[in-house]
């Protein structure tokens, strides 16, 4: 639903989102109107004490405003909950209804200044009951209008100015999308919708120096952000609401079909026997990836025992060979990181804990256990890391032999840039195979880090042909399709169960957008039945229902056709959203260029019901998969917990000398899952291998 149009601007909620907010009100002003009306009781025939005058127009006057207000949050609910997302006709009068509540805040204002002279002049004749009353209701007045100022500081709309909002589209049919009058429009509005994004930066980040690249990244992050959001008219609510909708659906597609994307073997060898010696190192480097974040993940996994075991490293000053840069004054990251890694002082080549956009923490140490050099990317852990993660634009990587149009990720690939400059220019990895030039190297990082490991390992490629990379729940969007094909041979990415960020790129957030306009707008239920319909989806689960929608007999190829209701929720056609152009239309053409998962990828899943108890024992598949599958964003209460380090540092685990002890399987016999090691910080994990890995394994 378009933002509802009042005091002549656009704002940030529509008419159907009063419902929730307006009977909280009215569930707190029928208890104070009570409250008043026994106090009246309480008080009748005994208004003699000084100011009784006063004392009683206040409370008869109060009662008569709260009865008032409480008929127009009444009438409010009423209206509120009638019609659809996208028919909001039956809602016309909800303006005058908001008007109306509006003004009523005049004499609540009044009245609550009138309490408030009563009890500084005549409030000390009276009884001491009477008097906390008073004080009650006038406070409880200036709470409310305090509220109400916040609530309306949070709803208003910078681009909601009516001068700037489109004449009323004509009726869909022969009218030109691409008009000169509709580019000029949609020009100026994603102009205005970057300034306002700009801002919105620059407030978000006052703390932070304003210097040049600080001032261009503002600039780049914006005007993504202004193409993205400037093309519809959705408020966040009806972004909530479709995302019910569309993970009810996705849940509906997934018990209707049999899983799909998954590969029996890896994608660049023909057996099978390398996922589980993959499983084994990843789980080892997911060590290191952890560790790169130094003390606040490590704390927070080791809640009980953490505190006693830095207090003896932190703020010790320690001679070695290693060098540390920036950031760590006290030295709890680093005393963190030997206490995850289990290395000695000794094995640190590079500590690098400066931060600052597109420069990003990182250490370099030697692992003689698996006899390799380690270079271990932090990942998110600050605003700065932040606002690397949204340059999400593409910039040229070219590579030397790689064939193909060859970009990547911006702020990943200047981060990894910064990082091959200190590795190569300031000799740190000489010096580290001066050390052991026997090892191989390893490059491994967790979510950005994961991004700038992987860009980082196609950098270091041409110069250590053995290199391997672990890349932990990178981003979607990294690499183009020629850089993610050269990158199979040496990275691996590993993804756990529906993770958000591996699926996160420009062209997936644009499916993801076209897809909540085709929910909403098919959608024939008041928005306060699908949100609640959602929270107890989410929160109790069961069989996703098929009441929300109109979609009955439609699955996941329906989402693709057009749909005549999704025009309501469209400023004006824009070349990102083209569920209305033909596919060979000029306006089809992508707007931005397709990035991709970093190698071959491992994806853990969870084994078993989806929705479990709190206690019970969580069961992981490990098998390999495509980047294909990762082209949509899928909607789960697991989608952001799923990417937590803490929780992924669990998920490769896996108990191969029980599975090798384990007599073979008879066919069509499912695979028992065992339990794999516990790792700090995560719930009890168990991983199986499919039923032919074991078959060919054995």
């Amino acid at each position: 639903m378009p933002g509802m149009v009042a005091f002549g601007r656009r704002w940030g909620i529509a008419s159907d989102d009063l419902v929730f907010p307006a009977a909280f009100e009215i569930f707190l002003r029928a208890l104070w109107w009570l409250g008043t009306l026994v106090l009246f009781a309480y008080r009748k025939g005994h208004f003699d004490c000084r100011g009784g005058a006063v004392l009683h127009a206040y409370l008869v006057g109060l009662l008569v405003v709260l009865m008032l207000i409480l008929l127009c949050l009444c009438a409010i609910v009423f209206i509120s909950a009638q019609g659809t997302i996208t028919n909001p006709g039956p809602r016309r009068s909800m303006p005058a209804l908001v008007y109306l509540r509006a003004a009523l805040y005049l004499p609540e204002l009044a009245w609550a200044c009138m309490g408030a002279v009563w009890v500084s002049d005549s409030g000390g004749g009276c009884d001491p009951a009477t008097v906390a009353a008073v004080i009650s209701a006038v406070v409880a007045s200036w709470v409310i209008l305090l509220f109400t100022a916040v609530g309306v500081v949070f709803v208003f709309d910078p681009m909601g100015s009516s001068a700037r909002r489109p004449e009323p589209a004509e009726p869909l049919g022969v009218r030109d999308l691409e008009s000169s009058e509709g580019s000029q429009f949609l020009s100026t509005a994603r102009s205005v919708a970057a300034k306002v994004w700009e801002w919105r930066l620059r407030l978000l980040c006052c703390c932070l120096p304003q210097d040049e690249s600080r001032r261009a990244a503002f600039a780049s992050i914006s005007q993504l952000f202004g193409d993205f959001f400037s093309d519809t008219d959705l408020v966040p609510s009806d972004i909530a609401a479709g995302l019910a909708l569309l993970h009810q659906e996705q849940d509906k597609v997934e018990l209707s079909r049999d899983p799909d994307g998954v590969l029996s073997h890896s994608p660049s060898s023909p057996i099978d026997g390398d996922l589980e010696a993959e499983l084994e190192e990843a789980a080892h480097c997911m060590t290191f990836a952890a560790a790169a974040y130094g003390w606040p993940l490590y704390v927070y996994s080791n809640l009980l025992s953490a505190p006693c075991k830095l207090s003896g490293d932190c703020c010790r000053s320690r001679a070695g060979d290693y060098d540390i840069v920036g950031g760590d004054h006290l030295g709890c990251h680093f005393a963190s990181i030997l206490q995850s890694t289990g290395l000695q002082y000794r094995d640190f080549i590079h500590v690098s804990f400066h931060n600052q956009i597109y420069e990003i923490p990182f250490f370099v140490a030697l692992d003689h256990k698996r006899e390799a050099v380690v270079v271990a990317v932090r990942g998110t852990l600050s605003l700065k890391d932040v606002l690397t993660d949204l340059s999400a634009e593409c910039e040229q990587l070219p590579v030397e032999g790689v064939s193909g149009a060859c970009y990547a990720h911006k702020g990943m690939c200047q981060a990894a840039g910064y990082i091959y400059k200190k590795l190569v220019n300031d000799g740190i990895l000489n010096q580290a195979f001066s050390i052991a030039p026997e090892y191989k190297l390893v490059v491994t990082g967790h979510s950005l880090g994961a991004g700038t490991a992987s860009v980082l390992a196609v950098l270091l490629r041409s110069s250590f042909p053995a290199l391997r990379c672990y890349a932990f729940s990178p981003p979607g969007g990294l690499l183009s399709k020629a850089l993610a094909d050269y990158s199979k041979g040496f990275v691996v990415s590993i993804v756990l169960g529906k993770d958000l960020v591996p699926r996160l790129s420009i062209p997936n957030m644009e499916d993801l957008k076209k897809r909540i306009l085709k929910m909403v707008s098919n959608c024939n239920k008041p928005k306060y039945r699908i949100l609640l319909q959602g929270c107890w989806y989410e929160l109790f689960g069961g069989d996703p229902d098929d009441f929300p929608t109109e979609m009955d007999n439609r699955r996941e190829e329906t989402l693709r056709q057009p749909l005549l209701g999704e025009e309501s929720l469209m400023i004006r056609h824009s070349s990102s959203y083209q569920s209305l152009a033909s596919d060979d239309s000029p306006a089809h053409a992508p707007v931005h260029f397709p990035l991709f998962l970093p190698g071959r990828v491992l994806h853990i899943t969870e084994d078993g019901p989806s929705r479990r108890s709190c206690f019970s024992q969580v069961r992981y598949r490990a098998e390999w998969s495509t980047e294909m599958a990762f082209r949509s964003v899928l909607i789960s209460p697991r989608m952001l917990s799923d990417h937590m380090p803490d929780i992924v540092l669990g998920a490769p685990s896996l108990n191969t000398e029980r599975d090798r002890a384990l007599p073979p399987l008879p066919p069509r016999q499912q695979p028992e899952l065992r339990p794999g090691p516990a790792r700090p910080g995560c719930a009890f994990i168990l991983i199986s291998l499919s039923e032919r890995q074991r078959k060919q394994k054995d």
